[in-house]
């Protein structure tokens, strides 16, 4: 039998702030340009401003496009955090661990109707979530089997734009260490979205711990030494030019995931390059993160509201750790337009494939190493030495 969370109207949300912890890196890693693992920062791209009047079009017959029908389930993500423990000998102290795009959705359900699937499962106190590979297949081939619109841009060539704009937007090392050619030559540059730089952050909500990993598109000037310090990070979308009342109550309610990915990762600024109808880009305009819902509420179109995103979040989070006490894998559910998040065991025993073998071995390694008693011999021999005599006075 599924346990429900119920999704109230949005003013029930609205009688309390919760507490929310500013998201601070403590560990990277990245994909190379072929989506192999690196525990680096290689990935990180500089942001240099595109030219406005780029066909977004350009290029899609040598797109290099990353698989993702290969479900990678948190794998990379326990890799770095084992890493990062490893460097400290101390476990991370979150109680939830997954990627950005799972908190997304949690946050944005006050407020669309979107369906979604999770699997999660309970390891050592901490709930670790993924999204349900079969039901994002599902999902993914019934939106592709979808007529092209009328002026016959398919699903594929706009989701390409997204990529050729972050292409065009982006530079491999910072403007002082790039050449002019390779700045004026971007539009040439084959797009390739297998290559990414991923962040992983600290953060929460009222009283829940969570560690979040999460693709980072480009950095506006470079990290600051000190770790866990705030980043220039840039988040770059893309999105039809603002012609009419109604495309701007489309974008208005396009800014609320916008934000949402932000908020989680604590990226400041979101790029936005507007496009016609048929790709190319019109304009490029910067948005402040934590502007955009007062901007939003200003103009009184689209109706959500962040802070009661934050209240339901941590409400749903709390709730879950409440619910989730025993090992096994669990699905978290929500139909289209429901007006609840289900929870129900499908796996009776063990966790799955979300916690991979070589992260609980790790996690039992590092049980043994801090409850192992002192090495005596390490002290000065197996044997008791004498106290050393008293100095004369």
């Amino acid at each position: 039998m599924a346990l429900k969370f119920p999704i109230y109207a949005p003013s029930r949300y609205t009688d309390t702030n919760e507490p929310v912890k500013r998201p601070r890196e403590f560990a990277c890693f990245s994909y190379d340009h072929d989506h192999k693992f690196r525990q680096d920062d290689s990935s990180v791209k500089w942001y240099y401003p595109p030219s406005p009047g780029a066909d977004l079009c350009t290029g899609y017959d040598r797109f290099i496009r990353h698989d993702d029908s290969i479900d990678e389930h948190l794998d990379s993500l326990l890799r770095t955090i084992a890493t990062h423990e490893q460097q400290t000998g101390e476990a991370i102290d979150a109680q939830i661990v997954t990627w950005r795009g799972m908190l997304t959705k949690i946050m944005g359900a006050p407020f669309d109707n979107e369906e979604f699937e999770m699997n999660a499962t309970l390891y050592r106190n901490c709930i670790f979530i993924e999204e349900h590979h079969g039901f994002k297949e599902k999902k993914r081939a019934l939106e592709s089997s979808r007529p092209p619109r009328r002026d016959g841009m398919s699903p594929k060539m706009m989701q390409y734009w997204g990529y050729k704009f972050e292409t065009l937007s982006t530079i491999p090392r910072p403007w002082g260490e790039t050449s002019r050619d390779y700045i004026e030559s971007r539009d040439e540059e084959p797009v390739n979205n297998k290559e990414q730089y991923c962040s992983v952050v600290r953060t929460g909500f009222g009283n829940t711990v969570v560690c979040l990993g999460g693709e980072v598109d480009a950095i506006w000037d470079s990290k600051p030494e000190t770790p866990g310090e705030p980043i220039n990070w840039v988040e770059l979308k893309t999105s039809a030019e603002i012609v009419t009342y109604n495309d701007q109550f489309s974008f208005d309610r396009k800014l609320m995931k916008y934000w949402i990915q932000s908020f989680l990762l604590g990226v400041p600024k979101i790029i936005v390059g507007f496009r016609t109808r048929d790709g190319i880009l019109a304009k490029v305009e910067e948005f402040q993160t934590r502007s955009i819902p007062y901007a939003v509420q200003g103009r009184g179109l689209a109706k959500w509201d962040g802070n009661v995103c934050i209240r339901f979040t941590a409400l749903f989070l709390e709730w879950l750790r409440l619910n989730i006490a025993d090992d096994g894998v669990w699905r978290i559910r929500r139909g289209r337009g429901s007006d609840s998040i289900e929870l129900f065991r499908v796996e009776e025993a063990g966790h799955g494939e979300i916690v991979t073998d070589d992260f609980m071995n790790w996690r039992i390694k590092l049980e043994m190493q801090k409850s192992k008693p002192p090495d005596v011999e390490s002290a000065g021999g197996s044997e008791s030495a004498p106290p050393p005599a008293a100095e004369a006075a």
